[in-house]
């Protein structure tokens, strides 16, 4: 009893970002040591969101699903909030660096220690967007997906690293549900118009305007909510936030 109480303890205790810190560029084409499903079927979501899988669930009860991602989700900020404005949704946040995926997953584990019934609904797995995004979502099954601050790449030669691309889009738009929305926000000029015009270009998505997102609670958070956010807030860097929505898919070509 002892031990399972100090071990609770201990897993209450918020992690010292000291011991987390990592490079901020990490290469997303680079063979890292990943483990991931091989389909979406096989990923075991119960390991992550416990608390939404009691194992005395009636048979047949249809499984929960994760609806929103944070793609780069970084020191767990945005999941954070997510879990406190959508407390019956489920958001996975997905990070390369092997140090901050770490203190994310130490992070969430002390919240939920020190505030049971809280927490319960998010996540952070080390994952690769750029290569293993399908391995973890079904099509059509997410309604939300982040992408705030993202690695600018500035070189030209580096450019194929970024994570808003077209090849990019098209997996984009097979995870996220017709309606659903790509947040995005960067405190990068050239980069903010890089995403408007591979978004704008593509067939799957169309930009939402200001107008229609006046009551959405969390464009006012998404510019400060994460460690990027505040460090550029600091520095003076303005951030520009977009949004786009999945269009519906095209009817079916006539035979």
């Amino acid at each position: 009893m002892a031990a399972a109480e100090e071990k609770e303890a201990e897993a209450a205790v918020p992690p010292q970002k000291r011991f987390y810190r990592q490079r901020a560029h990490s290469n997303p084409l680079a063979d890292h040591t990943l483990c991931y499903p091989s389909r979406p079927q096989d990923m075991d979501w119960a390991s992550l969101f416990p608390s939404f899988f009691p194992p005395e669930a009636p048979p047949g009860t249809p499984p929960a699903r994760v609806e929103f991602a944070d793609v780069g989700c970084g020191y767990g900020g945005l999941l954070v909030a997510l879990s406190e404005l959508f407390p019956r949704s489920l958001a996975l946040g997905l990070e390369l660096r092997a140090k901050v995926a770490a203190f994310t997953r130490a992070r969430i584990r002390a919240l939920r220690a020190a505030q049971p019934g809280r927490f319960g609904n998010v996540a952070c797995v080390r994952g690769n967007a750029m290569k293993h995004l399908p391995h973890f979502f079904l099509r059509g099954q997410l309604s939300k997906l982040f992408f705030l601050f993202p690695d600018p790449h500035f070189k030209r030669t580096k450019h194929k690293w970024r994570i808003i691309s077209p090849a990019m889009l098209a997996e984009y738009g097979f995870v996220l549900r017709p309606g659903g929305l790509v947040y995005t926000v960067t405190d990068v000029p050239e980069l903010h118009q890089w995403m408007l015009q591979h978004f704008g270009e593509h067939p799957l998505f169309e930009p939402v305007p200001p107008a229609q997102l006046a009551a959405d609670p969390l464009l006012p958070l998404l510019p400060a909510v994460t460690e990027e956010g505040q460090r550029a807030r600091r520095a003076g860097r303005p951030p520009s936030t977009a949004v786009f929505r999945r269009r519906p898919d095209p009817p079916a070509a006539a035979p």
